[in-house]
């Protein structure tokens, strides 16, 4: 009984495990939200505030006594 319960729970994970199941439309989804993040990403960073703020910690960092 335990070796059944084994084989079947070992069958289990084999199939978890599996990227069969994995298609090219689920690849496109994943690349299109990273371009999309990386987008969202790139306006973020090159808004003013945000590079008012970076060139301010440059600046700061630059003119630093030490």
């Amino acid at each position: 009984m335990a070796q059944r319960i084994s084989g079947w729970v070992r069958g289990l994970m084999r199939r978890i495990r599996s990227d069969h199941g994995m298609t090219t439309s689920e690849y496109a989804v994943g690349t299109i939200a990273a371009c999309a993040f990386a987008a969202v990403l790139y306006k973020v960073v090159t808004s003013q505030t945000v590079m008012s703020a970076l060139q301010s910690l440059l600046k700061d960092a630059l003119d630093a006594k030490f």
